[in-house]
């Protein structure tokens, strides 16, 4: 069974506890990929991911296509001959790719559409009134960060290039990781084709981000990048932006559950282990009252685990940094649950929606039984992409407004510029710039 902390207080000194991100534990594939990269020297010294990326970063921006194979190889084994998708295995893809399989995208595809072409017609918009102003405009050109390989993700293709399109970017690319053949998934193809994109190149990791943002011979900077990956690649935008714009920092994906004894289970066992196969670092947490279902939940996950192919992964994930929490009530256990701030938050408690009310930290809310997370992660219409780490305190999933720009306009009249010019000459006086102030007095004086 898995183990119950019991109580707001244990939880909150226990469980309910994040890491920076910078002492996020690397999972061992990840520490052999760092010992490969690094020289020989260094391999018996502690592993520092940020030095590392900071490495990765400074020698891609000056080296190009030659620093992006050197990596590529020393992570992954191997690097693709030609970093652009050619025509041929776009076309290729689709073939590979069940009937079945690209109606079920055509179909997500046509609810994420809709989605945020809604969100588009609520979206900041352009205005001009009394000479004051703001125009709106889409960025110029956005790259896409897509991971994956042992697990695919071409949900998140139509999670992040849909909505850029729609929001009238012109120039979307997609980057993601090659398997050991030198291929991007088909699925990933396919979904890029479905989603309206055309260009997609074969680099994953933080080799990938400084190839966005710096630009090689083959593959030209960005102005934003978008999309979730490992840590490397989080902590590679991090250390671009500024050089470039990113929409997010993401860390591994989280679902907290706060369910009470009128939820079931087993629904509640299959949504936290739907999100726990992810990977080992997936945060899995139920918060009930109930200590019934707190027991049932501890009994039924290991059982599943062990028939789902990602099992071992799911139940690491759980010894890692999930868990079932006992609260004192509903109350207490919504209060944990908007502390903590996770990405997913679904509510399986009577009076959901009404309860729902309450929430204001959470990517996004699933209210009742018959709105799984799994469900949004595909095709409910909004992003799968949202905030993680506790950042939904004061970040937003990704909308077609993370894909637009303001400009402020001012263009005003003679007669205001002697009204309120008084009022800005007096200010830059007091803070002692007198050309400012200059500026303001010549053209009120010349007239």
């Amino acid at each position: 069974m898995l183990p119950i902390v019991r109580g707001a207080a244990a939880a909150r000194a226990s469980l309910l506890q994040r890491l920076p991100l910078e002492e996020t534990p690397i999972p061992p594939m990840m520490a052999g990929a760092l010992r490969r990269m690094l020289g020989r020297e260094e391999r018996d010294r502690d592993l520092r991911p940020e030095e590392a990326v900071r490495r990765i970063l400074t020698a891609v921006r000056g080296e190009g296509d030659a620093a992006l194979r050197r990596f590529t190889e020393a992570i992954e084994g191997s690097a693709p001959a030609e970093w652009l998708v050619s025509d041929a295995e776009m076309r290729a893809a689709r073939d590979a790719v069940d009937p079945e399989t690209l109606q079920a995208l055509q179909l997500a595809a046509e609810q994420v559409r809709r989605f945020h072409e809604r969100q588009m017609a609520h979206a900041v918009r352009s205005f001009m009134e009394d000479g004051q102003g703001q125009r709106v405009r889409p960025l110029r050109r956005v790259g896409l960060y897509v991971p994956g390989v042992a697990v695919v993700y071409p949900s998140t293709v139509l999670h992040t290039a849909i909505p850029a399109l729609v929001a009238g970017v012109e120039d979307v690319c997609i980057a993601s990781p090659a398997d050991a053949t030198g291929a991007v998934s088909p699925l990933k193809l396919v979904a890029a084709e479905i989603a309206g994109v055309r260009t997609v190149y074969k680099v994953g990791g933080a080799q990938a981000i400084a190839a966005l943002a710096y630009g090689t011979e083959s593959i030209p900077a960005v102005d934003k990048i978008f999309g979730p990956g490992n840590i490397f690649v989080t902590l590679a935008k991090r250390q671009v932006f500024g050089d470039v714009g990113i929409d997010a920092l993401y860390g591994p994906t989280e679902t907290l559950i706060v369910a009470d004894h009128s939820a079931d289970p087993e629904l509640c066992s299959a949504d936290l282990l739907a999100q726990a196969e992810h990977d080992e670092l997936a945060c899995p947490i139920l918060i009930t009252p109930s200590e019934q279902l707190a027991e049932a939940v501890a009994r039924i996950v290991p059982e599943r685990a062990r028939t789902m192919e990602r099992g071992a992964i799911a139940l690491a994930a759980f010894h890692n940094r999930g868990g079932i929490v006992l609260a004192e009530d509903v109350e207490t256990a919504l209060t944990l649950a908007d502390e903590f701030a996770p990405e997913h938050m679904a509510l399986q408690v009577e009076a959901a929606e009404r309860r729902a009310e309450r929430i204001a930290n959470a990517g996004g809310l699933f209210i009742g039984e018959a709105s799984p997370e799994a469900l949004a992660d595909y095709a409910a219409g909004p992003s799968h992409v949202m905030p993680t780490g506790g950042s939904a305190r004061y970040a937003s999933p990704l909308t077609v407004n993370d894909f637009l720009k303001i400009t402020t306009l001012v263009h005003l009249s003679e007669s205001t510029l002697q009204e309120i010019g008084p009022v800005a000459e007096r200010i830059a006086e007091a803070e002692g710039l007198g050309g400012h102030a200059r500026s303001l007095a010549i053209r009120r004086r010349d007239r």
